[in-house]
């Protein structure tokens, strides 16, 4: 696939993308009746002693002793390689480390986290090609605990929406997938420049070239061969390249971000090591995750993931508690600047403006992957300011941004293209943009742990 540059014509309905919505008040936290769903007892039947079935311990058996085979740890459910405090509060059990340093004047990469990087095959126009790729969820509770993963059941809504993919096994347990990834792209973002009315600037961009583009058949919603089980998988690497999320050893240089050698990228102990993202959720901020895939060309450069067409497919766009899919409200135009309220900045303006791995939009999300109704593929519903960037608050639930809507100081963003915001049951005056971004949720610390590090959270 040849490196192209995307301009934000139809952007304005485009640049969606980071989470803000609340704390699960609304009735968030047993949609759907999927309270507490028992046990994986797969589509067999069959099951063991915990509920798994025999299919997915096979499953989780033959990915398992491919990270061994190429010099990792493989994860033990029973004896894991790390143990987490409450105030650590990481869920995703199987990370080899977690960097909970915020400081950019330290580090300069921000925070960050270390995976499993499992190995597999693309298909390509030419054939078969190796990548690497990391697993963050499945659909399958017995999988999910067996991976130290997240359980996330809703991802199995995506089967026969055409927004996922399929895969096989080959002869020695390596997952082959449809599709492919494209790293080779230069990433670059033109900002836009100031609106008529002088609400917005910097978003959304003039201009901007993923740093990664998948094909037409590439989607990180992956079925499992013969089986109705969804793994969010998502490629980090191959010969074209490496994901944009992983920090090149001194943090902010992009002078060599395709870099195979880079250290953070462990081929030798199949393991990667991927930048997070800060947000905010029930009022609360570190709600730390990583930006994989996203619909839409937009939100994949500025959040350094890769742009994959074929997750529009999933269902349902624009509508919670249905579908496969999370509702979230980033902001359009939040403060670019700190004012000493301890909150920092926030908003797609003051991302767009910043250089790259320096500021994130930190968006605020509605529930943590404790909540069955969790899923990691979130729905974009942009908010936008009426009131100057002076008198601008930093947006920490959902239920802030809906006063802030009632009372006006909110509008939804200008580029949202669905106009019937009754679809999202999480605010009957927001509407949605259109634009889907693949979050895994990876931790959500204390206050208490920010400054620290565990396990080995980088090269």
């Amino acid at each position: 696939m040849k490196k192209i540059k995307l301009v934000y014509v139809a952007i304005l309905s485009l640049g969606i993308f980071f989470a803000s919505c609340e704390d699960g008040e609304d009735g968030v936290d047993g949609i759907n009746g999927v309270d507490g769903v028992d046990g994986a007892d797969g589509e067999d039947g069959a099951d063991g002693e915990d509920g798994t079935s025999p299919m997915m311990v096979d499953a989780a058996g033959l990915l398992l002793a491919s990270i061994e085979a190429d010099g990792g740890i493989p994860y033990d459910a029973n004896n894991p390689t790390l143990s987490f405090t409450a105030e650590e509060n990481v869920f995703l059990p199987s990370v080899l480390g977690i960097d909970f340093r915020t400081d950019r004047s330290i580090v300069p990469a921000g925070p960050t986290a270390r995976f499993p990087m499992f190995q597999g095959w693309e298909t390509t126009p030419e054939g078969q090609r190796e990548a690497h790729y990391i697993i963050t969820e499945a659909s399958d509770r017995g999988l999910a605990r067996l991976l130290g993963v997240i359980y996330a059941p809703r991802m199995a809504d995506a089967i026969g929406s055409n927004g996922e993919q399929n895969s096989q096994w080959t002869d020695d347990g390596r997952l082959i997938f449809e599709g492919s990834v494209d790293f080779s792209p230069k990433r670059s973002l033109t900002p836009g420049g100031t609106s008529e009315d002088g609400l917005l600037v910097g978003f959304p961009p003039a201009a901007v070239t993923p740093g990664a583009i998948a094909d037409e058949n590439w989607s990180s919603y992956v079925v499992l061969p013969d089986t109705d089980v969804v793994i969010n998988a998502q490629l980090v690497a191959n010969s074209t390249g490496i994901h944009d999320r992983i920090p090149n050893p001194d943090g902010n240089s992009q002078a060599d971000e395709d870099d195979q050698n880079n250290p953070n990228l462990d081929r030798n102990q199949a393991s990667v090591v991927m930048q997070l993202l800060d947000g905010w959720q029930n009022g609360k901020p570190y709600y730390f995750h990583i930006v994989t895939d996203t619909s839409n060309p937009g939100p994949a450069t500025i959040e350094l993931g890769v742009y994959a067409p074929r997750l529009n497919n999933l269902p349902t766009f624009g509508l919670f508690p249905g579908g496969s899919m999370l509702p979230f409200s980033p902001t359009a135009n939040g403060r670019t600047f700190d004012n000493g309220d301890g909150f920092g900045v926030q908003g797609l303006n003051a991302a767009s403006l910043s250089d790259r791995q320096v500021q994130d939009p930190t968006n605020t999300f509605p529930i943590d992957p404790r909540d069955p109704s969790y899923a990691p593929m979130w729905d974009a519903h942009i908010t936008e300011f009426t009131i100057p960037e002076a008198d601008r608050p930093i947006l920490r639930s959902f239920e802030q941004i809906n006063d802030l809507l009632a009372d006006g100081t909110l509008v939804p963003f200008r580029g949202n293209i669905n106009q019937n915001p009754l679809a999202n049951s999480l605010s009957d005056l927001l509407t949605a943009t259109g634009a889907i971004i693949n979050c895994p949720v990876i931790t959500q610390p204390s206050e208490s742990v920010i400054g620290t590090q565990i396990g080995s959270p980088r090269n």
